[in-house]
């Protein structure tokens, strides 16, 4: 009689593993169903080469058959040469039946930089593959301070309780909202309670946020500066608003040209151009939002200051706005962490929306940044990357001044980038494509346009070397002048 058939009825049938259910083996062949079964996942890949099969004993024991049947198995697996017996590191998988190729993806550049993107076009340029990134807004992440988060992460596991592994406030853990309220006092002349900020997963999320509060509340427009950043119109469109332009000269954003409930601003380091929001623009901003108007103020580029005195963040001198910042700049966008401070008319509805978003952000990492902020180690970071960054931004601007004298540069006394504008015929969108086609990837400023104005490209220089920049620049120098 076969052995499995005894226990069937007695607690639970089958494996984590593969979803295995016995019960639907034919009576008697079990092995002959274990090993087809085995097979099939490694046709279909959930069983990959290299993959190690589960010990004989233990599956034996969670399909309630005996040893023999899995032992079994496993020998036909490697008598057909898909498996291997590797002694104590068990039965692996060294083999898989031959498929025909799946079909690669058009990745060309005349699909991934188009005139119109779509909401997948940043995940389609990050795939691209090309021998100089010079996308925007990406810091250097070869100067990531592994060493300083290494000693961070083993201090605060020391001092972790079993108590702070469960699940946390949604706003955040209390030390990481205590730490940047005196990070954003000492370093943007904001004084916030420690209560009034919701860590985020970045700017990103806050915008979402935000999106879903803001139509709770009747909001069903948020202005945006033009030219203004591509992926923040997004993130509005996801959350079904509209974003009607207001357009930037060299003092900022126009607020005498404002006329929807509310406006995403980057007043410290306008994006793309790099403009400050000049002081006569602020004092009309303050009294805009004084008539009802809602600001949102993403604190861009805030840190990163070259060749001017720094700027107050606009939340500093207006309570009621609603500020967005975040590390991704500073540190790296991988770690998914930022802030965002609100007025009380919003900020229940935001703790809400955060919690039923994602329960509160990790909090190991949270605890991690709170240490490097409290003990100086962010301080001195910003230091080493601002210096670093700095001789970028001159490289870049050297390459320019050779390899495309005739553009005009903006932004250039603060950020990660350059903005150049062309005049004459230039489709910047072309440009950028034929870039792509050699190697070499940007981003078009009609992107980031709503209104059509001056062709340009926005050019990244942070996480280059000065060669890399020279070469990249060459190219685009060779393709605008044909």
């Amino acid at each position: 009689m076969d052995r499995a058939k005894t226990s069937l009825s007695e607690g639970s049938i089958g494996s984590d593993f593969l979803q295995l259910d016995v019960r639907e083996a034919p009576p008697g062949g079990l092995a002959d169903w274990l090993a087809g079964q085995l097979r099939a996942a490694i046709a279909d890949g959930r069983l990959p080469v290299g993959g190690r099969l589960p010990a004989s004993r233990v599956l034996a024991a969670e399909l309630r058959v005996s040893r023999g049947v899995v032992t079994e198995a496993y020998q036909r697996l490697i008598d057909d040469g898909h498996a291997a017996g590797r002694g104590r590191a068990g039965t692996v998988v060294v083999a898989a039946p031959v498929q025909p190729p799946e079909p690669v993806p058009d990745r060309s550049a005349s699909k991934v930089i188009t005139a119109l993107p779509g909401a997948e076009v940043f995940d389609a340029v990050r795939a691209a593959p090309a021998r100089i990134d010079l996308t925007p807004g990406v810091p250097d992440l070869t100067a990531f301070p592994r060493a300083a988060w290494l000693r961070a992460e083993r201090a605060v596991l020391d001092e972790l309780e079993p108590s702070h592994f469960g699940y946390g406030d949604p706003r955040g853990a209390p030390s990481m909202r205590l730490a940047v309220s005196r990070w954003l006092a000492r370093n943007r002349g904001i004084r916030v309670d420690p209560g009034e900020i919701i860590v985020v997963a970045g700017v990103a999320q806050a915008l979402t946020l935000l999106g879903e509060v803001l139509r709770q509340h009747g909001v069903g427009a948020v202005a945006v500066e033009d030219p203004g950043s591509l992926g923040a119109r997004q993130h509005l469109h996801h959350c079904g608003l509209e974003t009607p332009p207001v357009p930037v000269d060299d003092d900022g954003v126009r607020v005498a040209s404002l006329q929807a409930p509310a406006v995403l601003l980057t007043p410290a380091h306008q994006f793309p151009t790099g403009v400050v929001l000049g002081g006569e623009r602020r004092r009309e901003l303050m009294q805009w939002a004084a008539d009802g108007g809602i600001v949102l103020e993403d604190d861009y580029d805030a840190e990163h200051r070259y060749d001017r005195a720094p700027v107050p963040a606009v939340r500093s001198m207006l309570p009621e706005v609603c500020y967005l910042g975040s590390v991704s700049k500073l540190l790296a966008p991988a770690l998914r962490v930022g802030w965002l401070l609100a007025p009380p008319r919003f900020f229940a509805d935001l703790v809400a929306a955060k919690r039923f978003a994602d329960l509160g952000n990790a909090v190991l990492a949270q605890l991690v940044l709170a240490r490097l902020m409290e003990t100086g180690e962010l301080e001195r970071q910003l230091r080493v990357v601002r210096a670093r960054h700095r001789r970028r931004r001159d490289a870049m601007i050297q390459a320019l001044s050779e390899s495309l004298p005739s553009a005009v540069v903006h932004g250039a006394a603060a950020g990660l980038h350059l903005t150049v504008t062309f005049d004459g015929e230039v489709d910047d969108v072309a440009v950028a494509a034929a870039a792509l086609a050699e190697g070499v990837k940007v981003q078009p400023l009609s992107w980031h346009r709503q209104v059509p104005g001056r062709p340009g490209l926005v050019l990244g220089y942070a996480a280059r070397t000065a060669t890399e920049i020279a070469e990249g620049v060459a190219v685009l120098g060779r393709l605008v002048s044909l």
